[in-house]
């Protein structure tokens, strides 16, 4: 409780310290300072000092006291912030344990306070980043975009790469499975992506490029692309010409060579996606032919191997969705093989029996398995979540279209999971329309045969 007490005309709060707290639980308890001390495992000499006034709480010592009296860890959490910030002058080494130990017990109040009154001074603003990063590192999202956003509002007016590294961070955060939700995020990132280091540059560039291409915003995908490809090679003969390494400590998360290769990847998908089939192929040979590529280590041979792989994959497929039937069972055996391109495969091929009217029923009783929702990796890592989901999404879209076309499937193989109706008002005929969405559960586990 404060209690607050007239002196020289000013009002003067007198807190109850957190020593004062402690002081009540040995009086309580009948307990000495040694007897405390050791129940807590803090030195006696410490435990004195402190509780006289004469030395301030370290957060080590903070965590011992509050176990030793039976409390919840962050019990005193709020009065520490009081303590560290307006009772003595700030100090780095007791913040900094303090401000991990919130994010860890996700106390967002307590960081939010210290970290608005620290940055009314801007040297701590790099410190602060520093803790926000380990923490973006350590995947505890919340807290690290809480500083994020901090920072970077005390930064807005400095044009700092630091600015930067903090909108991108919270653009990386912010992603999630609302497409508007997304595309806001991506447009406030985007202005940023110049000023960052060639590191983060590089994926961030990346990074936007496959949030767009699950937006379907194919334009702004190309426009990213052909800069990721621009910055990659401009970069990959800077560092060729002068045998450096990149001007990061972490370094970049992918070879230079393998941004240029996921540039030309992209550059055809987007043409295949736009249904330009012949140019799509044409980009292929691009990203399969390696002799410019100097490095020559395990990991140059798997990223080879790997886009090899997927022009292949993709040769098939772009020729199936031109309409070349007659390549279908050798993709299917090509992929039959490759785990991780079944599903992709099983897309496609369901999309273009639907645009040219072929039957793929025994590719989809051959596949079953691979319908469900899964995730799916490469060399690179887990594949992009928001490109796969909106895969799934259309997939499922297909699949439906592919089956209630036919007319085929008997009662029992289809079943209605949900129905969404939505209606807007079309004031230019002054009507209400609306429109139902159906979703369905098709069992494919015994096709019938075509007549």
């Amino acid at each position: 409780m404060d209690k607050r007490a007239k002196k020289g005309g000013e009002t003067v709060e007198h807190t109850v310290k957190i020593r004062d707290e402690i002081a009540a639980y040995l009086l309580k308890h009948h307990l000495s300072i040694n007897q405390f001390a050791i129940n807590s495992g803090i030195h006696s000499g410490t435990l004195s000092r402190v509780m006289k006034g004469h030395q301030a709480l370290a957060m080590n010592h903070l965590t011992r006291v509050t176990r030793g009296m039976g409390l919840p860890e962050d019990y005193f959490y709020s009065k520490y912030v009081d303590e560290c910030l307006y009772d003595s002058a700030p100090t780095w080494r007791r913040l900094r344990p303090f401000l991990l130990q919130c994010a860890a017990l996700s106390r967002l109040d307590c960081i939010e306070r210290v970290v608005q009154n620290l940055l009314d001074n801007l040297l701590y603003a790099p410190l602060l980043f520093e803790i926000a990063e380990e923490l973006f590192e350590q995947k505890d999202w919340q807290a690290a975009a809480l500083i994020y956003e901090n920072v970077g509002a005390s930064e807005k007016y400095q044009h700092s790469e630091r600015l930067a590294l903090c909108q991108y961070r919270l653009f990386l955060i912010n992603l999630g499975d609302d497409p508007q939700k997304n595309l806001i995020a991506a447009t406030l990132c985007e202005g940023y992506v110049g000023r960052l280091d060639e590191v983060n540059q590089l994926d961030a560039l990346r990074q936007l490029a496959n949030t767009y291409f699950s937006l379907h915003e194919w334009q702004k995908v190309m426009e990213l692309v052909e800069e990721m490809l621009r910055v990659a090679t401009n970069l990959y003969e800077l560092h060729r010409e002068s045998d450096r390494k990149p001007n990061n400590k972490q370094g970049h998360k992918r070879p230079l060579y393998a941004y240029i290769l996921s540039a030309l990847l992209l550059r055809s998908s987007v043409l295949e996606e736009c249904g330009e089939y012949k140019s799509a192929l044409e980009i292929i040979p691009l990203y399969m032919e390696f002799s410019w590529i100097r490095e020559d280590n395990e990991e140059a041979r798997k990223i080879k191997a790997q886009y090899t792989e997927w022009g292949t994959a993709n040769t098939y497929l772009y020729r199936l969705m031109d309409g070349q039937i007659e390549v279908l069972d050798e993709y299917v055996e090509y992929i039959s093989t490759r785990e991780n391109e079944i599903f992709t495969a099983l897309f496609k091929i369901v999309q273009a029996a639907n645009l040219y009217k072929w039957n793929v029923d025994h590719v989809l009783t051959r596949f079953a398995a691979y319908i469900p929702y899964r995730k799916y990796s490469s060399i690179f890592g887990e594949r992009n979540r928001l490109m796969l989901n909106d895969h799934h999404a259309q997939f499922r879209s297909e699949l439906a279209t592919y089956y209630l076309s036919r007319k085929r499937y008997k009662g029992d193989d289809v079943t209605m999971q949900g129905v969404d109706l939505s209606a807007k008002i079309d004031s230019e005929h002054n009507v209400i329309r609306g429109t139902i969405s159906v979703d369905f559960e098709i069992s494919i586990s015994d096709i019938p045969k075509s007549g």
